[in-house]
């Protein structure tokens, strides 16, 4: 039986970040965001982590060579129309993550420095800071640090919104054509995010705080939420503002849900769209 001609295609989103053993962050949070947003996740993998609700108890980094490949494979065949980017854990791996941006010119690339997990535990090494920063910050998009990475970034002590906007600034003077920080870890019955962009665009995404224990993966789930929806064609404020419902909307719909002794997951399929078909 001959099969039908192709049509169409999926929006492809590649997403380079470390394994969570326990599902709930990292690529398995990830890849159930772009799911649940009607894009096709692919996958280059830094790291495999042990680790589950209560914290990270081992770190095993992948080869340069083998990541360089993993990239490679995913962009030589299937292609992309977005990038997401989260944990990468020492300079040989931003090296290898830079020139493969270069050499298959993946575009958009939404950038997510990730450095402290929720429970914690420290992700990246000291040395691997400087060389995220140079190489990867002008080749994004978008970044988008929580408060704690950004006040590492910066050497700043983020306690209010005007530590936030002093903080965005900077980081968009070190390269960053725009930037997402997340500001959930102030105190308040309101959070409040600032989406700043190199042309002075600043945007306040403010909501109520969802009471919830279960906030292991949010910021890798909001991340790649962006770049799903980049690559289904929004602009970068459509896709802020997509993402950062369709991650209220799980986090509200987990917050009863037991998953562990620690902090939980969100609940990414609480309400899934369909895969998206894109005509040839």
């Amino acid at each position: 039986m001959t099969p039908p001609p192709f049509t169409h295609r999926y929006a492809r989103v590649l997403i380079v970040a470390g394994s969570d053993s326990g599902g709930g962050a990292g690529i398995q949070a990830d890849l159930k965001a772009v799911a649940a947003l009607g894009a096709y996740g692919m996958t280059a993998i830094t790291a495999l982590t042990a680790q589950n609700t209560l914290g990270v108890r081992a770190i095993h980094g992948v080869p340069p060579a083998m990541l360089r490949a993993q990239i490679d494979a995913v962009a030589e065949d299937i292609g992309t129309d977005a990038v997401k980017i989260g944990m990468l854990h020492a300079p040989d791996i931003v090296h290898a993550v830079a020139g493969a941006l270069d050499a298959h010119r993946l575009a958009p690339v939404v950038l997510d420095p990730v450095m402290i997990s929720t429970s914690g535990s420290r992700l990246l090494q000291d040395d691997a800071v400087q060389a995220l920063v140079a190489e990867l910050f002008p080749r994004a998009a978008l970044v988008t640090p929580n408060l704690d990475e950004a006040g590492f970034l910066t050497g700043r002590r983020l306690d209010d919104e005007a530590g936030m906007a002093a903080a965005a600034d900077e980081l968009l003077a070190r390269g960053a054509p725009a930037v997402l920080l997340k500001g959930g870890h102030l105190p308040g019955d309101e959070v409040a995010d600032l989406l700043a962009t190199h042309d002075g665009g600043r945007l306040w995404l403010r909501a109520p705080r969802i009471a919830s224990a279960n906030t292991h993966g949010t910021g890798c789930s909001l991340s790649s939420a962006i770049a799903a929806r980049l690559a289904l064609g929004d602009t970068l404020e459509t896709a802020v503002r997509a993402a950062h419902a369709y991650v209220r909307q799980a986090l509200a719909a987990g917050a009863a849900v037991r998953t562990g002794a620690g902090s939980g997951p969100l609940n990414h399929g609480a309400a899934p769209e369909p895969t998206r078909l894109i005509p040839l």
